[in-house]
């Protein structure tokens, strides 16, 4: 997912680095590799659903625990 490719405009730009290291994190406990050229297309569909599953579950929990501390 590289930003300068991606459609997607992250609310919070600065968060940019911290995603690409979730993102690579996420893979490495899957046993997935991220092509280093940045190029996708030749990437499985599972794999990367399975990156993208895996980093949304990542992001919810994040925000749980955050919101669990806001309103204790």
């Amino acid at each position: 997912m590289s930003a300068s490719r991606s459609s997607n405009q992250l609310v919070v730009p600065q968060a940019t680095a911290a995603l690409d290291q979730l993102k690579y994190e996420v893979a490495q406990e899957l046993g997935i590799a991220i092509p280093q050229d940045g190029y996708y297309g030749n990437m499985a569909t599972k794999d990367a659903g399975s990156i993208g599953g895996y980093i949304t579950r990542r992001l919810v929990q994040i925000a749980e625990q955050s919101l669990a501390g806001q309103y204790k």
